[in-house]
């Protein structure tokens, strides 16, 4: 079977993505930093300490004590920089069109379970899908949303006084930490899931992130006999 090209990936947000890649992973990694100066979460279940953000091993390892200042300069630098290409990423999927392919439909909630089912190999049949599929359609909208709220729950407790009234919005200080700190932990639970999926995808998916490209099967032309038979059928 012949293989053609078929244009996947528009360049502009090739490369929003590739650049939003380094930018989340040093305002995690400051983050990170930052937090290790007062590290108060920890996960309770009836009043017991399961575990806490982040055990002392963790920190040894990544060599990660005493870099407060380090990385506060991190964080406050490149924050500037995640905003404007998540906001840059914004307004071109809304000027593009390229919002229709990836916010999510009614319809997507529903079919999105069966997509996971399909990835688990429990169910064959994978759910009709445009560009996305239905769970990528939610993920991927969800992400865009996760990075709104840390920008403005990271503006507020950036400047808790000037924002005041943002922070008071968001409930407080404490609580707009404590929503920045939630929203890191799910980047990372993002990161894993979508590597994976990359993985289980294959290079070609990988591969059209980069190209902006993708090899799939290509469409004959009907030969003159189906043409005249197509033609001899009544509408």
């Amino acid at each position: 079977m012949a293989k053609q090209l078929e244009r996947k990936h528009p360049l502009a947000v090739r490369w929003l993505h590739w650049i939003n890649f380094p930018l989340l992973t040093v305002m995690i990694w400051s983050g990170i930093l930052i937090y290790w100066a007062n590290q108060v979460y920890s996960v309770r279940l009836f009043g017991y300490e399961l575990f806490k953000f982040f055990p002392q091993w963790f920190y040894d390892f990544l060599n990660i004590p005493y870099r407060l200042a380090e990385g506060m300069q991190l964080h406050f630098f490149f924050m500037w920089f995640f905003a404007v290409n998540g906001l840059t990423y914004i307004i071109y999927t809304i000027v593009s069109g390229e919002w229709r392919a990836l916010v999510p439909i009614p319809a997507s909630f529903k079919r999105a379970p069966l997509v996971a089912l399909h990835d688990a190999h429990i169910v064959k049949k994978l759910p009709p899908q445009g560009k996305y599929n239905d769970a990528q359609r939610i993920a991927y909208t969800a992400i865009i949303l996760m990075g709104a709220a840390s920008v403005i729950t990271g503006l507020a407790i950036y400047k808790p006084t000037q924002l005041s009234w943002l922070t008071t919005l968001l409930g407080g200080y404490e609580w707009a930490r404590w929503e920045h700190f939630w929203l890191m932990i799910g980047y990372v639970v993002f990161f894993v899931v979508h590597i994976f999926q990359v993985a289980m995808a294959g290079w070609s998916n990988f591969r059209s992130m980069i190209t902006g490209y993708d090899i799939v099967e290509a469409v004959e032309p009907p030969t003159q006999t189906e043409t005249a038979v197509a033609e001899e059928v009544p509408a």
